[in-house]
């Protein structure tokens, strides 16, 4: 089960050598999250609509190693627009990956742009 964290790394923007083209805007749900396969990875997508931004994570939970972080609901906590697992309610800043109510590692986090209505996720490769 650990080593499949091991299949996610945060990906910064200046280290980003692959924009991997997703899908079209319009096929993810507005203030909430979709999933999608890049490689071995999937990943989970967020349109947080009422901030007017987009986020991009793993979507393996780390605390039940349960791939459902896609499912969650999106909010912000002070200034982190976050993720709450739908299991177990474990929140994620959706910027930088941290848990914000406990002691889990954080998740990774990728950066997205969009691009004539799709989007584009970055990776390093």
């Amino acid at each position: 089960m650990i080593s499949e964290l091991s299949t996610y790394e945060a990906t910064k923007l200046e280290e980003v050598t692959v924009w991997f083209k997703a899908a079209e805007t319009s096929k993810f749900p507005k203030n909430g999250g979709a999933c999608v396969k890049y490689k071995d990875k999937q990943i989970a997508v967020f349109n947080f609509t009422r901030k007017g931004e987009w986020y991009a994570c793993q979507n393996l939970c780390p605390h039940k190693m349960e791939m459902v972080l896609s499912r969650g609901m999106v909010g912000v906590e002070g200034e982190h627009p976050k993720v709450a697992c739908p299991l177990h309610k474990n929140t994620f800043s959706l910027k930088t990956g941290e848990h914000l109510n406990g002691n889990l590692n954080a998740i990774a986090t990728y950066p997205i742009k969009i691009e004539e209505n799709f989007v584009y996720i970055g990776f390093s490769e």
